[in-house]
């Protein structure tokens, strides 16, 4: 049981605002001691104690070395690169403003538009926080402005923030990758159509919506007053960001480049359309690379802790608890996968998809390879239900993100509102993708 309550203390640990990284590594150090002392009774020496503790973490260097010289979390920060150049130089903007003059015209317009900017920066840059800033920067005043509800407003802008997550390039998809040792390439792949399925369902709601309830979105009162766009000007904002899209899932899909080296194209790529649109400075760039090492850091900090957390937690047999108790479930795999999603869900309410990618999905694995559970399928459930974290209250990253840059008028109480809908849309693509994987193409 000291590995249970082990995990039980880290998320204490979390909800108090301890840092991520240190709270799993600190319970990990903490109950590693108590767990050699329990071994060691009923007479343990200092000596003895201090043997086997050391003894538990030797292999700790070993296995820091393995996650810095691992060519598939190279991936991760230069995606990261990729998707804050494109912000940092305005192409996300410019884009943002094209579509949204271009889709103003039909009632729930500029929210469609939205959804659509969404999936194309999901799909170029794979980042949430650029994404949802972006577009709270830019799209939300227009459509307070045009007088949209507030709450339709903000939960499309936090929803389709969030794309990101399931739509290849996907930093969570790179990490399930490393995670469940499955080619990314294959999980890409397998998430470009539930990705396009939630797209869908964001736009038929907000197009149902709009038409059920005229005053929540509203057509644009003068559309010969707004600025006036042409095909042409779309485009040149549309099709660069579209290419880069096109240049890096395609080198992947057709085989071409792995997801590192496709990121590293993307990566290149950001820079020369920068550099092509006249965007491209010194301090962007320079502001651009301190940004990716922070996050880079703070996903490796965290990774290191969450190792040091699986190997005390394995070794105290506490895995093996789980999975016992996993297998007993009624239903055997049906039940295990209900009983994994749920359970994931919940702790999205309070702890970051990092983390549970690194410490929740260990535990759930070897009970997945025994009941016979497909691992690209499960591993495209859990990737779904991490984006579900983004959004649910009080501690979805993705409302803090907008939050920090809504006008005074928009509450904290309109964006909570706002992402419900959206989030049942999610879960019920969760649902379909478990109960009819055939349609997806899973198994």
């Amino acid at each position: 049981m000291i590995g249970i309550i082990m995990f039980f203390a880290a998320l204490l640990l979390l909800l108090i605002g301890y840092p991520v990284a240190f709270s799993f590594g600190a319970a990990a150090i903490f109950f590693g001691f108590i767990g050699v002392v329990v071994d060691l009774q009923p007479d343990p020496t200092l000596l003895d104690i201090m043997e086997e503790f050391f003894l538990m973490f030797s292999m700790m260097p070993f296995r820091i070395y393995s996650m810095m010289t691992n060519t598939i979390l190279m991936a991760v920060p230069l995606f990261i690169l990729m998707g804050i150049i494109l912000q940092k130089s305005a192409l996300a903007e410019s884009l943002l403003e094209s579509m949204g003059l271009l889709f103003g015209r039909i009632r729930g317009g500029l929210a469609v538009s939205t959804v659509l900017v969404g999936t194309l920066l999901a799909a170029s840059t794979g980042v949430v926080g650029a994404s949802v800033v972006a577009m709270g920067v830019i799209s939300l005043p227009v459509m307070l402005k045009h007088g949209y509800n507030k709450s339709l407003a903000t939960g499309t802008i936090c929803a389709s923030g969030t794309l990101g997550q399931i739509i290849p390039p996907s930093i969570v998809l790179i990490i399930l990758g490393d995670v469940f040792q499955l080619p990314v390439g294959d999980l890409f792949h397998a998430a470009l159509k539930p990705g396009l399925v939630l797209v869908a369902s964001y736009i038929a709601y907000i197009l149902l919506l709009s038409y059920l309830k005229p005053d929540l979105a509203p057509i644009l009162d003068h559309p010969a007053a707004e600025k006036r766009i042409s095909w042409q000007q779309a485009a040149l904002a549309i099709l660069p960001p579209l290419a880069l899209m096109i240049l890096v899932l395609g080198s992947i899909f057709a085989g071409v480049a792995t997801p590192t080296e496709s990121a590293s194209v993307g990566a290149l790529g950001s820079i020369l359309l920068a550099a092509m649109y006249k965007k491209l400075r010194w301090q962007i760039l320079l502001d651009s690379c301190r940004e990716t090492v922070r996050i880079t850091a703070m996903v490796f900090a965290v990774l290191i802790g969450a190792t040091t957390f699986s190997m005390v937690f394995v070794s105290t047999g506490a895995d093996i608890l789980v999975e016992e108790f996993m297998v007993s479930l009624p239903g055997e795999k049906w039940g295990f996968l209900f009983l994994s999603m749920a359970a994931i869900m919940f702790l999205g309410f309070f702890i970051d998809f990092i983390e549970i990618s690194y410490i929740v999905v260990p535990i759930l694995l070897p009970v997945a390879e025994t009941v016979g559970i497909d691992p690209t399928w499960f591993a495209l459930l859990i990737a779904m239900n991490l984006q579900t974290s983004f959004l649910t209250p009080p501690f979805g990253f993705s409302l803090f993100y907008l939050k920090g840059v809504c006008p005074p008028e928009v509450r904290t109480l309109d964006i909570y509102k706002g992402v419900l809908p959206f989030i049942l849309l999610q879960v019920m693509v969760l649902i379909s993708i478990m109960l009819f994987p055939h349609l997806y193409g899973l198994h």
